[in-house]
């Protein structure tokens, strides 16, 4: 497969267009229009909804076949960014549209193509209205979230920060629920007020790299990490922009509280990207630019031991939050509190077993709570309810949602032979090496995490069948399998074997690593002679 990828020169121009063809599809879509009818009509009923569903399922698919090359061409031992890509944008400005990828981000765009494909088959019958709009707002977003997960250049970074905000915010606010507005509006101040001071930093770190010779700024992610120059104090205040930004993303305790809301409005393939992907934007964030650009603001005793007590924080709070709540959505929302908690834990823990653990459970979290956003919406479509209270005993009458529904939650619990349980050990088994204290309190959130997914299955599945409206409910249909059997699949795969992924990652973790301890003492050096 690999000489293959290489005589079609594959490494040369996949990034860019796995950038264009989502923008492309949108764009088909939106030419195409939607004929006749009105707002209100359902386009299910009226047949508008086959050809915008088309283009994006074929959109989506060709997406992620395109990407899966990704997987055999990246080489796990080689150093610096590959399937680089860069032409001239502002030149003015020095900023260029640069691209390429490492092991943290080839793993992101696989999972973000893979969910955004399967997204399309979660929304198939449940999104009724306005579905040009939906599934045009659908290929955006992908184009914005990869774009970020790609961006060698600040102000690109940005922009792409940007571009995947707006359409998150449209879903939110015209497919939603009841409280789809109030939602859509918090998540949006949210990010934007983080979005904006992260602007300001990465226009004071663009000034800071400009040429000697002309003056122009410079933004490109190599050219300041290896150029720029800043005070102490600055860096303190500049780590403090991105921190918010990103700390907001997560989101990490007490940034957390757009994230219920927005969860539980959202459609369902809403949550599953904001789930799936979106927060790992903020951890993504924290691993390519907060911490290597300013590391000994990061690394600082006071403010590691602040952001390490957050994490812990939220990974209690959150386990403890979702015990009580009476909504499975809203349960499974505050879970994801508890679990982006782990990653925080395992970035600032700083060891390579922790840095690594950090990055599995971004992406078992992806793969564990998407299939959870996925079920709670195939059992919302029949029953019109998320109350926990209104199921009880279904596993009688729809035996293979159970099943997937209950290694799903022992997937999320992280029982040992699933994904969980692999990024959680190695977060803790890193964590403890230098933070044994955090590492303990965290290791109390797994058995938190088993008392409220057992007992929200016990109620819903297997507690007496007495509800006569779901004594007939039907079970999972043929397209509902093809979208949960290959989450399934991976839950098993990377508890099983995790090695392939694991290796990809390795490099870039120590890497990540090195960076951080070798431009700390740099920094320490620079201050101590006096640079400002």
């Amino acid at each position: 497969m690999n000489e293959f990828l290489t005589s079609i020169g594959y490494m040369h121009w996949v990034l860019p267009v796995l950038l264009l063809l989502p923008t492309l599809g949108a764009i088909a879509i939106w030419l195409q229009g939607a004929p006749g009818g009105l707002p209100g009509d359902d386009d299910i009923a009226t047949g508008v909804v086959v050809i915008p569903r088309l283009i994006a399922l074929v959109t989506f698919g060709l997406e992620f076949v395109v990407s899966l090359g990704l997987w055999w061409s990246f080489d796990p031992v080689a150093a610096g960014w590959q399937a680089m890509f860069s032409i001239p944008w502002i030149p003015a400005w020095g900023i260029h549209f640069t691209i390429g990828i490492d092991g943290i981000s080839l793993m992101m765009i696989l999972l973000t193509t893979s969910m955004m494909f399967l997204a399309v088959l979660g929304s198939w019958t449940s999104i009724r209205k306005r579905t040009h709009s939906y599934y045009a707002l659908l290929l955006i977003l992908t184009m914005g979230m990869l774009g970020v997960f790609m961006a060698l250049d600040l102000f690109l970074f940005y922009v792409m920060w940007e571009v995947m905000l707006v359409p998150m915010y449209f879903i939110i606010g015209v497919w939603g629920g009841e409280r789809r507005i109030y939602a859509s509006l918090k998540f949006f101040l949210y990010t934007m007020i983080g979005s904006l001071l992260m602007l300001v930093a990465i226009v004071y770190l663009g000034l800071a790299a400009r040429s000697r010779l002309t003056g122009i700024p410079n933004f490109s992610y190599d050219a300041i990490l290896a150029t720029a120059r800043v005070s102490s104090t600055a860096a303190f205040w500049l780590f403090g922009a991105f921190f918010l930004a990103f700390a907001v993303k997560v989101p990490m305790f007490p940034f957390h509280t757009w994230l219920p809301d927005a969860h539980v409005e959202a459609p369902t393939a809403g949550s599953v990207v904001l789930a799936s992907i979106m927060l790992k934007l903020g951890t993504f964030g924290f691993l390519r630019l907060a911490v290597p650009l300013f590391p000994g603001a990061a690394t600082n005793p006071t403010v590691r031991g602040i952001i390490l007590t957050l994490a812990v924080i939220g990974i209690v709070y959150g386990a403890l939050v979702s015990l009580v709540q009476p909504d499975f959505k809203k349960l499974v929302a505050y879970s994801s509190v508890s679990h982006l908690g782990f990653v925080m834990l395992g970035i600032f823990a700083l060891t390579v077993q922790s840095v690594q653990g950090a990055l599995m459970v971004m992406i078992n979290h992806g793969i564990t709570t998407g299939a959870l956003f996925f079920l709670i919406g195939m059992m919302y479509e029949r029953r019109h309810t998320r109350l926990i209270e209104d199921y009880g005993g279904i596993a009688r009458v729809v035996p293979m949602f159970s099943a997937a529904l209950t290694l799903v939650t022992f997937s999320s619990i992280g029982v040992p032979g699933t994904n969980g349980f692999v990024g959680e050990f190695l977060v803790l088994l890193g964590a403890f090496r230098t933070y044994p204290v955090f590492a303990f309190i965290a290791t109390t959130a797994v058995v938190f995490s088993a008392a409220y997914m057992l007992w929200a299955i016990q109620r819903i599945l297997f507690n007496a069948l007495d509800k006569k409206v779901n004594f007939h409910i039907p079970d999972l249909n043929p397209r509902e399998l093809a979208l949960i059997v290959p989450l399934l699949a991976a839950i098993l795969w990377l508890g099983i074997y995790p090695q392939p992924v694991l290796r990809r990652m390795e490099s870039s973790a120590q890497r990540f690593v090195q960076t951080v301890n070798a431009r700390t003492m740099m920094q320490t050096g620079d201050a101590r002679g006096g640079v400002n």
